[in-house]
């Protein structure tokens, strides 16, 4: 792909992927055609800041965790009051990592 589109991904999406990645990220989707590319730069990848935001007002409901597309965890959290609360306050200060890593995992199954 030329690199201008390239950039322009990174530059709107940067912040919804582990720093670390980015790199990597980078080297993907230079190497891909235009219909991947289209396919990549059209997924849903979820605000860190948002799912943190929903997090401190439903976290103890799960629907962070259904939101990132664990369900089971979701489930879990659902039934267990958020893990007796306790779950829902280490999730606090973990979900934005957790939502960056889970985007990760979105681009790789689709590049």
């Amino acid at each position: 792909m030329d690199a201008n589109s390239v950039t322009l991904f990174l530059a709107q999406n940067s912040d919804r992927f582990p720093v670390e990645s980015l790199p990597m990220i980078k080297k993907k989707l230079e190497e891909l055609d235009e219909q991947r590319f289209f396919l990549v730069s059209t997924q849903e990848y979820r605000n860190p800041v948002v799912v943190l935001i929903i997090s401190l007002f439903f976290g103890s409901l799960g629907i962070d965790r259904f939101l990132i597309g664990q369900t089971g965890l979701g489930v879990a959290k659902l039934l267990t009051c958020g893990g007796l609360v306790f779950w829902t306050i280490v999730d606090w200060f973990i979900i934005m990592g957790t939502t960056r890593e889970s985007n990760l995992e979105k681009f790789l199954r689709v590049a």
